[in-house]
């Protein structure tokens, strides 16, 4: 064994290593796709306020996520559960200004043109949705820190689809470019479960429920989009705006050039 110069901190057990990793690479994809739309001049910074809020709040989230890990990997308990509080004050505010920037740009006719106007006003709800329960679940089973670390990984791979959808080229995957997020998304928990599997020689139950909740988000999404239901929600959210006069599932046409 290699010597160890005094005062080191011991080497992470392999576990809390595979979380702090899987941590850092979900929040540099999330954070490397928005940074790459504002460089290629395809993001800025005019936009109401709460869309503003929206972003601090998601980026925040981000931040307790990788503190929270962090603490974690090293051993820092207390610590851990007290930001573990801040974080379950913050989740509601994810819900809230998320769902808020959603219907505001479905009501204004802006939903992204690579997504039906219907698909997209049900799939980030569904994200956030599958993101709160995976949340509320892990902390009931905090005290179970095995089930509680992975459940959280599943609800952090929920919120990945902005990010990754801002990575890849989206609009070569029409009319498939959310289920191409999905599947991106999906490599994280896959990764993650062959490396546990390898170490433990079995696949804890906690990565089964996760995935399990993450495939139900994708049917519930794909279900309400193409049904009666999903139809009136969309009538509903859109009476009134510009946005009721956009067909809920035809395609919006791509931006054209910007103005010389």
């Amino acid at each position: 064994m290699p010597n160890r110069i005094p005062g080191d901190p011991e080497p992470l057990p392999a576990e809390r290593r595979l979380f702090a990793i899987g941590a850092i690479a979900m929040t540099g994809v999330t954070v490397a796709g928005f940074a790459v739309q504002l460089l290629a001049g395809r993001s800025s910074f005019d936009a109401p306020l709460f869309v503003h809020a929206h972003a601090v709040v998601f980026m925040g989230w981000l931040a307790i996520y990788l503190g929270q890990t962090a603490l974690a990997a090293r051993g820092a308990g207390d610590w851990h559960r007290r930001l573990g509080w801040l974080a379950m004050a913050w989740a509601p505010l994810m819900l809230f200004l998320g769902l808020q920037v959603v219907v505001d740009m479905v009501r204004r006719g802006e939903a992204p043109f690579f997504f039906r106007p219907l698909h997209f006003l049900v799939l980030d709800p569904a994200s956030l949705l599958a993101f709160a329960g995976l949340t509320l679940w892990a902390v009931a089973r905090r005290r179970n820190t095995d089930w509680h670390a992975r459940l959280h990984f599943c609800a952090m791979v929920a919120l990945l689809g902005p990010g990754i959808g801002r990575l890849i080229p989206s609009p070569a995957f029409m009319p498939w470019a959310w289920e191409a997020t999905i599947a991106v998304s999906l490599v994280f928990p896959v990764l993650a479960i062959l490396v546990d599997r390898r170490r433990t020689g079995r696949v804890h139950p906690a990565w089964w429920s996760g995935l399990a909740a993450l495939v139900l988000m994708v049917l519930v999404t794909e279900a309400v989009t193409y049904s009666p239901a999903g139809t009136a929600l969309y009538r509903a959210v859109t009476a009134g705006s510009p946005g009721a006069a956009v067909a809920p599932l035809a395609f919006p046409a791509p931006p054209g050039p910007p103005p010389a």
